[in-house]
């Protein structure tokens, strides 16, 4: 166990940071599976609404600090070729 308080505090930020990111990562995951099984389902409606709010909701990520820009761009281009593919 640490013994300064300033490495007390460390421990409280970081168990609440790797909560923090634990649920991006997770509605990350879930927001791509979306478009994909919509890509999967071969419903192009559905799949494309399911990009836009993807799109919405990485960007979202990217001010929010939790994605970098590319990162986000690089998904939402792929998801973008997957659904025009259709």
């Amino acid at each position: 166990m640490a013994n300064h308080k300033s490495s007390i505090k460390r421990i409280r930020q970081t168990e609440k940071r790797t909560e923090r990111n634990r649920f991006y990562r997770t509605r990350l995951k879930n927001i791509v599976k979306a478009v994909r099984t919509a890509i999967d389902a071969g419903n192009k409606e559905e799949a494309s609404a399911a990009l836009k709010t993807a799109n919405q909701q990485l960007h979202k990520f990217v001010s929010k600090g939790i994605l970098k820009k590319e990162t986000a761009a690089r998904k939402v281009s792929r998801l973008h070729q997957a659904v025009n593919a259709l």
